[in-house]
């Protein structure tokens, strides 16, 4: 197949780019800074010759938007959202002009759409769409209205004959230099990884492999469009997921962090302390219902994998991966 990634240069345009080129696909990353024969120039906004690739493509992988890795100052949010909504335009414009559409546009969204909250787990049916919750920072309201114009662009798109699913992606653990999975592992290394605040907000996660598999699964089955959620099925309170993570790294102790405390934490690592407040307790409802099995459902498993793959990096003796996507495995219940 032809699959298009706009925006494809990122964390998890890299890992999706890697792992469908090895599996013998053509990709093509539509990119500001194009380097390789395989990349092609765009401005993430406007319609231009970069249109040609979308044409006779048979996927696009959407994935363009600034960092949330950054302060989330109002000209950074504001960033966020131009860039989410103004390429998910520009692509839509290319589809709806295109002689052969895609058969399917995959758009890259949030779990950050839905609220903070504890009491019970977030799936697409019954999960509670953010923005009006109490006790938190005014500005998370706008991140959830970031993703839902996200979405909006989309969905508002004229292109009957492409199928449009919507990513509800929860943070994607990779052991690339970089990644939120590498910045967390620092932390931990330091003895830093202990619990922030309560602990108690619960974190979603997927391994990159099930993200992969989770994104060929969603490309086969025509049956399904709209919103998906791609999160492990078990998320997990913070303080447990620091634990998980530090037992896999070998280091018995992890500082606790207050909440002023992660403030300056978040100063000094130029982020914010939403990635690290907000409780995303979100789960997979509909790739569940879809029959989509997850390779590495608990977090335990993830992160020995994880560490093992970061470590044989470092020493240039890690193990050969099968192809990502190649075959179902074991699956477990929801919380």
């Amino acid at each position: 197949m032809k699959i298009v990634l706009p925006g494809g240069t990122g964390q998890v345009g890299t890992i999706l780019d890697r792992a469908l080129s090895a599996a013998g696909h053509e990709v093509v990353v539509l990119t500001r800074r194009p380097r390789r024969p395989q990349d092609v120039a765009w401005d993430g906004a406007t319609p231009g010759p970069w249109t040609e690739a979308v044409d006779g493509a048979d996927v696009v992988v959407n994935l363009a938007g600034r960092s949330v890795s950054c302060r989330y100052t109002p000209e950074n949010l504001r960033a966020m959202m131009d860039s989410r909504v103004g390429s998910a335009r520009a692509v839509g414009e290319a589809i709806a002009a295109a002689r052969r559409p895609p058969k399917v546009w995959l758009q890259m969204s949030t779990a950050t759409i839905y609220a903070h909250r504890f009491d019970a787990a977030n799936d697409e049916a019954t999960g509670v769409i953010g923005g009006t919750e109490s006790g938190v920072p005014d500005y998370w309201a706008y991140s959830v209205e970031i993703a839902k114009n996200w979405e909006r662009a989309q969905e508002e798109a004229a292109t009957p004959g492409t199928r449009k699913v919507a990513l509800r992606a929860a943070m994607v653990m990779s052991p690339d230099r970089g990644g939120v999975f590498d910045m967390l592992s620092w932390l931990a290394r330091l003895g830093l990884g202990g619990p922030v605040a309560s602990g108690g907000q619960y974190v979603s996660w997927i391994h990159d492999e099930d993200f992969v598999r989770a994104v060929e699964f969603l490309i086969a089955r025509e049956d399904v469009e709209g919103a998906v959620n791609l999160a492990a099925p078990c998320p997990l309170p913070q303080r447990e997921f620091t634990r998980v993570l530090r037992r896999a790294w070998g280091v018995p102790v992890g500082l606790p962090a207050s909440r002023w405390m992660a403030e300056v934490g978040a100063f000094v690592l130029r982020s914010d302390t939403e990635l690290l407040l907000k409780s995303r307790r979100v789960v997979p409802g509909r790739l569940g219902d879809a029959g989509f099995a997850y390779v590495w459902p608990g977090w335990e498993g993830a992160a020995g994998d994880l560490v093992r793959r970061a470590r044989g990096a470092r020493t240039g003796s890690g193990r050969r991966r099968a192809r990502v996507g190649g075959g179902l495995s074991r699956s477990s219940p929801r919380p």
